[in-house]
């Protein structure tokens, strides 16, 4: 989509200037922001946080591993693990591994403290693999 390449890069963006770059006048690159908000492609705004800022700075994937073959249990550990603060994205795979986290913590001291104080002793976990980040590529997050 036309200004979504824009607004992704910077939802600040006046509509004036998001006008300009796309070569439209502001009234008609409105109504188009508007038709692609009210169609669900564009989803929202927000504001990217430096988590070193916010004593967050190491991020740990974590590969997890369930034990349980019934819904209940997934449902149960999927609530459990996404209400905790510290994991700031949960994803159910195919195959295997069954769950990916992105654990954001403070330092190593922290992230072991959670490994063990909540994530190790959930029932349904059977194994759990982490990942650190030698260097963080690309990101579109």
């Amino acid at each position: 989509m036309w200004a979504c390449r824009y607004l992704s890069q910077d939802g600040r963006l006046t509509n004036v200037e998001l006008a300009k770059r796309v070569g439209l006048t502001p009234p008609p690159c409105l109504r188009r922001v508007k038709r692609l908000e009210e169609a669900g492609i564009i989803t929202g705004y927000r504001a990217v946080i430096d988590p070193e800022a916010l004593g967050r700075g190491l991020e740990v994937l974590v590969d997890v591993e369930v034990i349980a073959t019934d819904r209940k249990t997934f449902e149960d550990f999927e609530n459990t693990v996404a209400s905790y603060e510290e994991v700031i994205e949960c994803r159910r795979m195919y195959g295997r591994p069954d769950y990916f986290l992105r654990v954001a913590v403070a330092d190593h001291a922290a992230y072991e403290a959670f490994l063990t104080g909540k994530l190790s002793g959930l029932p349904a976990v059977l194994r759990l693999e982490s990942h650190l980040t030698m260097k963080k590529i690309k990101a579109n997050d």
